[in-house]
């Protein structure tokens, strides 16, 4: 393969890992980092400056080191004509079922119910609940949300999926299109969100789509801030709609101090940490996919950037 320059971008974090990977996986490459003069052949990045892509017009693929793309979404009408490549799983599949499982086996073992007794010093114990009883849903079946909807079905749970379009996932009852939204949410217990962010999924669970879930549902976010309607989920949960919510993404990161999610009693939160990017599994991802195109071949991950996943 021919010496390439490659362009590393990761707005706010620690570049060095990526670097180390890149050094392993594309030994005779030459990294670069932003602003440069030089002229790349590929860019790696999360959350790049617009002007990046101005002063880099020769780019023969965008590789984003995330497993969600909506950081492209500003520099987007810079990139058309580029092929944009989005990571696939790399480890993340892994550490969002883990997640998941863990949100469902709470809502499972009535771990709110518990803690609740606690509090009021009560003892009292509920009855055993088959797993096959929890029917848990999974909006979003690309290969994340697949990934999820499989695991929680190979371990009891009764799944269900929804997304934009028809998808076939083993063990999950799917669902497709906003005709079908009802019908998927209605028995839903536990709903676990793994839409990707676009304009028709921004703001999507508000009042009256979590209105739809049965009285006594859960939420858990893992998949971006902007879907959820931050102040309806706090409304339902005060009316006693829903039990609770376990949210690992919000709307503004770090949330503000006087965010009502940080002290509501039903609310779970964690710091965007259900799935972290994995440098040594990505970059050796980036790497087989480069050579697949200097070799003239195609690559899978390619995001359409009208529908912008």
């Amino acid at each position: 393969m021919r010496p390439l320059k490659i362009i590393l971008y990761a707005g706010g974090w620690d570049v060095a890992p990526w670097r180390e990977a890149f050094a392993r996986h594309l030994p005779s490459a030459t990294v670069l980092s932003w602003p440069t003069d030089a002229r790349a052949d590929y860019a790696a990045v999360w959350a790049p400056p617009l002007a990046m892509f101005a002063e880099q017009s020769d780019l023969r693929a965008v590789f984003s080191l995330g497993a969600g793309v909506d950081h492209l979404v500003p520099v987007m009408g810079a990139l058309r004509g580029t092929a944009v490549v989005r990571i696939e799983d790399a480890g993340m599949a892994d550490q969002m079922i883990e997640y998941a499982l863990l949100a469902a086996l709470m809502k499972h073992r009535r771990w709110s119910t518990y803690a609740a007794q606690q509090t009021a010093r009560r003892w009292q114990r509920h009855d055993a609940r088959p797993r096959a009883d929890l029917v848990v849903g999974v909006m979003g079946l690309g290969v994340l949300g697949g990934a999820v909807a499989r695991a929680l079905a190979d371990f009891g749970y009764t799944v269900r999926g929804w997304s934009r379009r028809a998808r076939a996932v083993e063990g999950v009852r799917a669902f497709a299109g906003e005709g079908e939204l009802a019908a998927f949410l209605a028995p839903c217990e536990l709903l676990v969100d793994m839409l990707p962010l676009t304009p028709s999924t921004e703001s999507l669970l508000d009042r009256r789509v979590l209105s739809l879930l049965p009285r006594g549902a859960a939420l858990v976010n893992v998949a971006r801030g902007k879907h959820l309607v931050e102040e309806d989920l706090v409304a339902l949960l005060d009316e006693g709609h829903l039990e609770g919510a376990t949210l690992d993404v919000f709307r503004h990161e770090p949330i503000a101090d006087e965010s009502p999610l940080w002290r509501h009693p039903r609310v779970t939160v964690t710091p965007h940490v259900a799935a972290i990017s994995v440098p040594e599994r990505c970059v050796a991802q980036v790497a087989e996919k480069i050579a697949r195109l200097e070799a003239g071949l195609a690559v899978t991950g390619l995001v359409d950037l009208d529908a912008k996943y």
